[in-house]
């Protein structure tokens, strides 16, 4: 009930539910696809051709070590299951979703300005921009440090180094308990070492996203504060850009990591990337590092949802609201006459102090750019989302109602700075899931490899394309495995995911032509993906009106009645004054009596015309 919101907590309050309700119908259409796609992907595992081959037992296919020492050779037929998996996330129909999801942030936000529009008009807040010009009064810190001459401009860039570093020290805890595992003598300890390092790495992301959020919003708020901006809306509009920034990358480095960076700096066989000392860069899986990005993003989205949204919404302010009761005890008594004791503005206290909507714009906003800018790596985000949502609008109705003391009413034209931010997301999600279509997964690999490389136009052959030979007498001293016995046989050459020349080869270990002729494949997708998908962007932007029709009739006959009115006014004031005129003209000729001579009519510079 909106408009019985907004008659209680006020417009701005009455904005952000509305907002809320707009998104989360908006994300069932997007729901309905994403599972589509999903089980479109289930149900062609079956027929595709790149995870048969590399699970079929007849292709004696040895891979190289993952790691140094303790790692040996494996059969590729161990990745069976992480290839039929990805294939459920990396299939044609992931290029279609992110095309469509592109097109629905637009539709989103087309949809939401003609909603808000229509609660302008309704809410009488049409000409509430200039009123609100007028209010928006300078800070009383701002005046305090003007009178001791003392304010000064701080321009302080937030610092998020320390995100780097923990993401780095979580990449150096997978490389270091994928070598022990390889190390144990248990065997499921050995038998299940990726599906262990990528749930723990993940679970360990998300507790360090969930504690530097509370670090960074008192960090971003403490920056704000330094700055001492002019007024109030400067320094919300300030402290929410900072905020954003700061949790923003907080969530999506892991993310981001795993999505362009991981796999692509880690060398060849006889020439590994290393840090810190011996520490070796970790490679993908075979079958990509999209189904471990995939794995990312659904913990950190659903931790984050479950843990963090509506687990902290309801216990630490239940938490809160019980030591306030602890503190208001007014005697020894039971509860029941303790209650009855109290009065209505003390019971209203002992509710939580109202925050302002920040903090439940900021969770949306997150959750919006998981949803916008990986869904081509997990279609099942926008499920997810909507299962969220409809739990949150209640959680939030329960906490604004039963939970938190009533805020003063405030009125506002929109939703502010958040509008933008959308916007900017819905920008940037298109370049993002371009860059993932062309460098993640392997959608461009193999669509080259079908019309340039095929003897049959089908993807038969793919996986022994995308494998390099190497030499293993060509590793470094201290690299080789310790058991390199361990299939059963002598090993001499080894496969690895690249596109090198072989051992034998005059230019040994060299990048081949294939990877460049997939290299440009990809920028081209890139370029192409990009415009296209920004272009249709542009035309929905443009053939949807941002102003509601009946809206803007009803407007535009206002206007008229306004003008009309004016109109009236304006010839019943002139009429008057020409009556007037003429009464007195009147008044002056009969005074001079009838013999007198005529008057001549000149207007005395002191005194009125007549």
């Amino acid at each position: 009930p909106i408009g019985l919101i907004r008659k209680y907590f006020g417009e701005k309050v009455g904005l952000y539910f509305a907002w809320l309700g707009v998104y989360t119908q908006m994300l069932i259409p997007a729901s309905l696809v994403g599972v589509i796609v999903f089980l479109y992907g289930c149900a062609s595992v079956d027929d595709n051709k790149p995870s048969m081959e590399i699970c079929d037992v007849r292709n004696n296919i040895t891979m190289c070590p993952l790691c140094d020492q303790a790692c040996s050779y494996w059969k590729l037929t161990d990745a069976c299951g992480t290839a039929r998996a990805s294939h459920l996330f990396d299939n044609p129909a992931t290029v279609f979703f992110s095309i469509f999801m592109a097109l629905w942030a637009v539709l989103f936000m087309e949809h939401w300005k003609r909603r808000q529009m229509r609660l302008n008009y309704i809410w009488d807040l049409t000409g509430f921009a200039e009123e609100e010009e007028v209010r928006d009064h300078n800070r009383a810190e701002y005046e305090f440090r003007v009178m001791q001459k003392s304010l000064k401009k701080e321009h302080c860039t937030p610092k998020v180094v320390v995100t780097f570093a923990i993401v780095f020290g979580v990449i150096l805890y997978r490389i270091s308990i994928k070598a022990a595992l390889h190390m144990s003598t248990y065997p499921a300890a050995r038998s299940n070492i990726r599906a262990t390092v990528k749930t723990t790495a993940a679970i360990i992301n998300l507790i360090i996203i969930i504690i530097m959020d509370e670090i960074y919003g008192a960090v971003a708020r403490w920056l704000t504060t330094m700055e001492v901006p002019k007024t109030d809306k400067s320094y919300e509009e300030r402290l929410i850009f900072k905020t954003f920034i700061l949790k923003f990358v907080n969530a999506f480095t892991p993310i981001v990591y795993l999505a362009f960076f991981r796999g692509r700096l880690v060398g060849r066989p006889g020439a590994y990337l290393y840090v810190v000392g011996s520490y070796r860069m970790e490679e993908c899986a075979y079958a990509g590092c999209l189904m471990e990005l995939c794995i990312q993003l659904c913990i950190t989205m659903l931790g984050k949802q479950l843990i963090q949204n509506n687990l902290f919404e309801i216990g630490i302010p239940k938490l809160k609201k019980l030591l306030r009761k602890r503190k208001s005890e007014l005697d020894r008594g039971s509860e029941e006459e303790r209650h009855k004791t109290l009065g209505r503005h003390e019971k209203d206290m002992i509710l939580g102090p109202f925050v302002g909507l920040s903090p439940e714009y900021m969770e949306m906003i997150i959750q919006f750019g998981m949803v916008t800018l990986f869904v081509a790596s997990f279609p099942l985000a926008p499920v997810f989302a909507l299962l969220n949502n409809i739990i949150e609008i209640r959680l939030d109705a329960r906490k604004f109602v039963t939970e938190l003391r009533r805020p003063i009413a405030a009125k506002a034209k929109d939703i502010g700075i958040w509008y933008n931010l959308l916007r900017g997301l819905s920008k940037v999600a298109v370049i993002v899931n371009a860059f993932v279509i062309s460098f993640t997964s392997d959608f461009i690999p193999r669509l080259v490899y079908q019309y340039s490389y095929s003897k049959d136009g089908s993807l038969a052959g793919f996986v022994n394309h995308t494998l390099a030979y190497f030499n293993v007498s060509d590793f470094q001293p201290g690299t080789e495995p310790l058991d390199p016995n361990n299939l059963g046989y002598h090993v001499q050459f080894c496969r690895y995911k690249d596109y090198r020349e072989p051992s034998w080869s005059s230019n040994k270990y060299e990048l081949s032509k294939e990877f460049w002729a997939i290299l440009a494949a990809r920028l081209a997708f890139v370029i192409v993906f990009q415009n296209v998908v920004m272009l249709m962007s542009d035309f929905v932007d443009w053939l949807i009106p941002d102003i509601p029709k009946d809206i803007s009739l009803q407007i535009h006959k206002e206007k008229i009645l306004m003008v009309e009115l004016f109109m009236k006014e304006e010839q019943g004031r002139r009429l008057a004054l020409r009556e007037n005129h003429h009464a007195q003209q009147d008044n002056c000729c009969t005074s001079s009596g009838p013999e007198s001579p005529p008057q001549p009519r000149s207007r005395p510079a002191s005194h009125s015309y007549c």
